[in-house]
């Protein structure tokens, strides 16, 4: 793991933050949480982009206060999720087409942190995706590689025994929207790098 202390990481021009099979509240057993979440604050107090993402969303919204805690299911698959009007006029305005679907893959969930936005939600979980200056939290995985997913079939064998999905079933469902989501994720994340580009980081 790369040192969180290392100013290439904290004054980096963009930090992408991914998920992982842990809670934002296990720091006893990861250590490295609380650092993350330290480095998380430090770059949100100067408004330095970050885009987290399912476990990099809710660190996300711990640096900013709210709460993380186990969400009422767990939300694995293929899904859609519905926009607030401001989420509607943001990049992620592909999702509340027809066609939009992205990939969830979580059990955690977050309240929605003081002056965020909300921009997406669905009837599992209230806050999906938010916003918070040039930041994007997305909750749910919109940058997911349909080629790669076998990696996480393999590395999640016993979650999705234990909540009755059928990798085979995941499999077709992802092979049959790989275009969709490939075309999706380059548009949502080309506008928000525009929208950056236009923006200007608090000092």
């Amino acid at each position: 793991m790369d040192d969180l202390d290392d100013p290439a990481i904290g004054g980096a021009d963009l930090l992408i933050v991914l998920g992982g099979p842990i809670g934002v509240y296990e720091t006893d057993a990861y250590p490295f949480l609380s650092k993350e979440i330290a480095l998380l604050e430090k770059r949100l107090a100067k408004n330095l982009p970050i885009l987290g993402i399912c476990l990099g969303s809710q660190l996300i919204a711990s640096a900013l206060g709210a709460r993380v805690y186990a969400g009422p299911v767990k939300e694995i698959g293929w899904g859609k999720v519905a926009l607030t009007p401001e989420g509607a006029a943001s990049c992620l305005a592909p999702l509340g087409e027809a066609e939009g679907v992205v990939l969830h893959w979580h059990g955690d969930t977050f309240d929605l942190p003081a002056g965020a936005t909300r921009l997406a939600f669905n009837g599992n979980y209230e806050n999906q995706a938010f916003s918070y200056g040039n930041t994007l939290a997305l909750q749910f995985h919109a940058e997911a590689d349909p080629r790669r997913l076998e990696e996480w079939y393999v590395g999640h064998t016993v979650e999705l025994a234990a909540v009755g999905i059928s990798v085979s079933e995941l499999r077709a469902r992802t092979k049959a929207l790989a275009a969709r989501a490939e075309a999706q994720a380059v548009r949502i994340f080309t506008k928000w790098l525009r929208e950056l580009e236009t923006a200007s980081p608090v000092a």
